[in-house]
């Protein structure tokens, strides 16, 4: 029974608008769940109290894996947050008399601050090994300096349209974000000139068809996540760079040497597209002029240089590092996401 009533809470989410990642993720969760309780022939969800599900919190934390390590407590709160959101589901629904899990307690969280900063240097290193001798290595260059100028997301950069680059005002729309949030960001001048001259030079010998895709792979067809990762792994094992991550490394070091240049916590929030940072509530709107103004006076990523400004102290910088930390290991699929 607590199998048919999982295939439903997932219709629901579909319905409801919850996004195929998200469900993917919940999914790992709850059938582990589904698969502890079987063991122990537990198969309604009215025969699930409060103490069973404490049980099984207890099971998670003393699991040991196959190489005798413990779960992280990121990977126990992944176990845990979607059983809170299907009790409560069923409670709404009414399949059960109340919600057990309403006062299950979720690991604390550790506050990481970012394990791996990639530095201006390095940076630089990396782009200069995507040579644009070719189509491939104009349309490499002009990916990662997008990547670096806009801070993207992994899942965001393969999404973008030809639509949805004005390189004129120097604006990029992102569709359907993390959260199913339409953001606006702003892109360098040397991105913006990177991206042109793909556009021009390079695009039209990968096209294949009629795709709209901004970026394209070798065979003319619109990249994945896991294409546009490779190609970043790439270009830092060329650069001789060995640290772990690939694309969120990028948006950590977007978001890091802006702020070392001056920039308002705010305005960097806004870029990366966090509605809020933990639960530090520190959104704002912002104009897309002013946040353009922001990112041209502060990213290092410049067609002319001019002098670094000194960095101004925020409260918020740890809480903005920390949020980045904990996306980027969802991010680079190192746990469940959540």
């Amino acid at each position: 029974m607590l199998t048919a009533y999982v295939k439903a809470h997932f219709d629901w989410m579909r319905v409801t608008g919850y996004s195929e990642d998200t469900v993917r993720a919940r999914k790992t969760a709850l059938w582990r769940f589904i698969a502890w309780c079987e063991e122990r022939a537990l198969r309604d969800p009215k025969d699930i109290t409060k103490a069973i599900l404490e049980r099984y919190q207890r099971h998670l934390f003393y699991y040991r894996k196959a190489n005798g390590r413990p779960m992280t407590l990121g990977t126990q709160f992944g176990c845990l947050a979607p059983l809170k959101t299907f009790f409560k589901w069923l409670a709404k629904e009414n399949h059960i008399l109340y919600n057990p899990a309403s006062e299950i307690t979720l690991p604390k969280l550790p506050k990481h601050l970012p394990r791996v900063i990639l530095s201006i240097q390095e940076v630089e290193a990396i782009l200069r090994e995507a040579e644009p001798k070719n189509p491939s290595g104009l349309r490499d260059r002009a990916m990662l300096e997008t990547l670096y100028s806009t801070g993207l997301r992994r899942m965001e950069l393969p999404g973008l349209a030809l639509y949805d680059v004005d390189l004129t005002r120097r604006l990029v729309m992102v569709r359907e974000g993390k959260g199913k949030r339409d953001r606006v960001v702003p892109i360098g001048e040397r991105a913006a000139a990177w991206v042109d001259k793909y556009l021009q030079e390079a695009r039209p010998q990968l096209l294949v068809g009629d795709a709209e895709a901004l970026f394209l792979t070798d065979y003319g067809e619109p990249m994945s996540p896991e294409y546009v990762a490779e190609r970043v792994r790439r270009y830092m094992h060329f650069a001789d760079i060995k640290r772990p991550g690939a694309c969120h490394l990028f948006r950590h070091a977007c978001a890091t040497h802006m702020l070392e240049n001056g920039a308002d916590i705010r305005f960097i929030q806004a870029l990366l597209g966090h509605a809020e940072l933990g639960t530090t509530q520190i959104y704002t709107r912002v104009s897309i002029d002013k946040l353009r103004e922001i990112h041209d006076a502060t990213h290092p990523a410049k067609l002319h240089r001019t002098q670094t400004r000194t960095r101004r102290e925020s409260v918020s910088a740890e809480s903005l590092f920390t949020a980045l930390e904990a996306e980027g290991e969802s991010d680079d699929g190192a746990g469940i996401s959540t």
